[in-house]
């Protein structure tokens, strides 16, 4: 037997994932999780997902369910799903700024809003893993969203339609800094205590320097991927410092539990580098070097929830990134597959603050039908 469900494959950024109406998934938690898992293809020991959708990375074993919006002034409500290759449970606990860029395409697709005829439509989404607002900037032609462009994103290969995307911060967000300080000294069992940034902007990130894990920041993610010792101490500071942020009391829980956030990303200053592509980066077109892990392997590009992080980290002092770039409103991040830049609007009333962290992305549909579910 089998169950058929609607379904839609999208790219968002740097990642894919399979788009859901919830409506046409079992309103049953455990029974809608199985059936996202089944239908990506998770867990797979053999770590490829060829019985299912997913294509083993994790910027291809997601999925993103869309509705429209009960909540006043918004328009969608958006839930991240991020499922582990290796493991039989669907981790809720952070977002996918990559796919939030596929969000209102596929609800103007599916017929959830009304569809403008020409221009930009500023899409209002709540984000409901990290109880934000993202606002998406949505280009219409003819009555259809503007797939096709010049628009160029470093670690996608063909050019497509530019998405801009502000993360607000309204009066209710959280504390930037969860521990209270820009920086925090994180006591581990594996080394000597490392200083970190734990910062919550986009969504839960622990920022560490480069040197920290004994890296210069111009890896690419075959050669981190590949040793898998480094990978062990990663997830090792990962899970000490997440216990900092309250996600669990241990780190053990943390690596069991909390696959998908918080994410680690280390930086560096600016320097030259060649891309996993073979393209040179100069260092005067960036303001620094950063990498990031993701679900326990470097990712080949930048979490958008990353970007946003990093970008927020530059714009206030002290912070592992500002104490790179120095403090600054808009920053080039240099990742494994190009650069980003991406701003942030701070302020410092009580405490610090981000009101607005925007960058850019693209998305499109792959592939609307349906997906189908041994049971």
């Amino acid at each position: 037997m089998r169950m058929e469900v609607r379904a839609t494959f999208m790219r968002g950024g740097t990642s894919k994932g399979l788009f859901f109406d919830p409506a046409d998934l079992p309103a049953d938690p455990l029974a809608r999780d199985r059936l996202l898992l089944r239908a990506i293809g998770s867990p797979d020991p053999y770590g490829q997902q060829i019985d299912g959708m997913g294509g083993g990375s994790s910027s291809t074993s997601k999925a993103a369910l869309v509705s429209r919006s009960a909540r006043p002034g918004y328009d969608l409500d958006y839930y991240s799903a991020a499922l582990p290759i290796d493991a039989a449970f669907v981790d809720w606990s952070g977002n996918c700024g990559n796919l939030a860029a596929a969000v209102a395409p596929f609800a103007f697709h599916r017929g959830m809003l009304e569809v403008p005829r020409d221009g930009i439509a500023p899409i209002r989404i709540w984000q409901v893993n990290t109880a934000r607002l993202i606002v998406a900037h949505v280009p219409f032609r003819g009555g259809l969203v503007k797939e096709h462009g010049d628009f160029i994103l470093d670690g996608v290969a063909f050019p497509a339609t530019e998405i801009r995307l502000d993360f607000e911060s309204g009066p209710d967000a959280p504390d930037l800094f969860p521990t209270g300080s820009p920086t925090s000294v994180i006591e581990w069992s594996g080394g000597v205590p490392f200083e970190a940034t734990l910062i919550d902007a986009g969504s839960p990130t622990i920022l560490v320097h480069a040197d920290a894990l004994g890296l210069t920041g111009v890896e690419t993610a075959a050669e981190v991927n590949a040793n898998p010792e480094l990978l062990a101490k990663a997830e090792q500071m990962r899970a000490h410092a997440a216990v900092r942020l309250g996600f669990a009391a241990t780190p053990e829980e943390v690596t069991a539990r909390y696959r998908q956030s918080p994410k680690l990303a280390y930086v560096n200053r600016a320097r030259n580098y060649v891309t996993a592509s073979g393209t040179h980066v100069d260092e005067a077109s960036i303001d620094l070097v950063a990498r990031t892990f993701s679900m326990g392997k470097l990712h080949h590009a930048m979490t958008g929830t990353g970007t946003v992080a990093i970008a927020a980290a530059a714009a206030v002092p002290n912070t592992i990134v500002s104490r790179v770039t120095g403090v600054r409103s808009m920053v080039r991040i240099g990742h494994a597959s190009g650069s980003v830049p991406v701003g942030a609007e701070s302020e410092n009333e009580d405490g610090w603050r981000i009101r607005r962290t925007s960058f850019s992305r693209s998305a499109r549909i792959l592939m609307d039908g349906t997906v189908f579910i041994p049971v």
